[in-house]
């Protein structure tokens, strides 16, 4: 790592630490999974499409409550507050977003932080949380069917799920490429032309593979579950964001993610019940109060900068939907 970057890491280790104890000492942590599909090698077919409704910029939520202290902001958080803790929907097998470390038993990452940012403004205690564990296939299901109050998946926000539900703003911009072995020279999807490439189910980035002529696409229940498959050789790529390929190449020395442009842009929202527009409004303000005082910062230097080893700024919260 260059001086400079070791310098900004050093800079925002204070508030990475200090949100750490905060998430760690006390509350009401707990967990739940909901069963996912037997991830096999079995080539994905594509399905008749449907005419997907304009939703206008697909990154434009609602506009952000003036603060999280007023009758509005209480409102809007009350019945989770009832509750007693916020229920998120996550992922705990995606290496730096959502993932469980064997040596705390803990699901951690750059989503699960921003879980706990939301916890933290609702109740005073970032820890006041249910990890509700589920598959990319899962996350519009468990909001539509209500099980969960918000999904923190590394999810992009588009046009076909906000007719499901709502979306905060932007807290990440991604983008696909794809994972090869060290060996493999390729550096397009198109070049996968005749091969194998994997995906998880009901993502943007298996429509995309879907898309590619030549290629054969193979879904799974989740990325680490393409893994077994690209190490069992039974898929030849692995394609997905930008930020779970740096997971999977941190967990096998013979993956490799080639030098290219990203593929596709990939913004990530907050999954929200599309009647919770107060709530929505709730988070937004959070998401601009993490922006701005260095804890988004912190955790992507803790997460993504050491494996991306690109530097970012939080992406710009657009607002106006109506």
């Amino acid at each position: 790592m260059t001086l400079r970057l070791r310098s900004r890491a050093a800079a925002v280790a204070a508030v990475m630490t200090a949100a750490l104890l905060g998430a760690c000492t006390s509350g009401v942590y707990a967990e739940t999974q909901v069963p996912a599909a037997t991830t096999s090698a079995t080539p994905t077919t594509s399905s008749a499409t449907t005419a997907v409704p304009d939703c206008g910029n697909p990154v434009q939520s609602y506009d952000p409550l003036p603060s999280l202290t007023s009758a509005a902001a209480n409102s809007a958080v009350a019945e989770i507050k009832s509750r007693g803790y916020l229920v998120a929907g996550v992922s705990a097998d995606s290496l730096l977003l959502g993932s469980r470390n064997p040596l705390t038993n803990l699901i951690e990452g750059f989503d699960i932080d921003m879980v706990h940012a939301i916890a933290q403004a609702i109740f005073g205690d970032a820890n006041k949380v249910q990890l509700v564990v589920i598959s990319a296939a899962q996350r519009k299901d468990v909001l539509t069917d209500k099980k969960v109050d918000i999904v923190a998946r590394n999810m992009t926000m588009n046009c076909d799920r906000w007719n499901s539900f709502a979306f905060s703003s932007q807290y990440y911009q991604s983008g696909l490429k794809i994972l090869v072995r060290k060996d493999d020279k390729t550096t397009t999807l198109e070049g996968l032309s005749g091969k194998r490439v994997c995906a998880p189910t009901a993502t943007s980035s298996l429509t995309k593979v879907t898309a590619t002529p030549g290629v054969i696409p193979v879904g799974a229940a989740t990325h680490t579950g393409c893994l077994v498959l690209f190490q069992n050789g039974e898929v030849d790529a692995i394609a997905g964001d930008d930020t779970v390929l740096a997971g999977l190449v941190a967990q096998d020395p013979y993956a490799f993610v080639p030098q290219m442009d990203p593929l596709t842009s990939e913004p990530y929202g907050i999954g929200i019940q599309k009647d919770k527009i107060d709530f929505v409004r709730y988070v937004n303000r959070v998401l601009d109060t993490v922006k701005a005082d260095g804890r988004w910062m912190a955790s992507y230097d803790r997460w993504f900068l050491p494996n991306l080893k690109v530097e970012a700024q939080p992406p710009q919260s657009v607002y106006g939907r109506q």
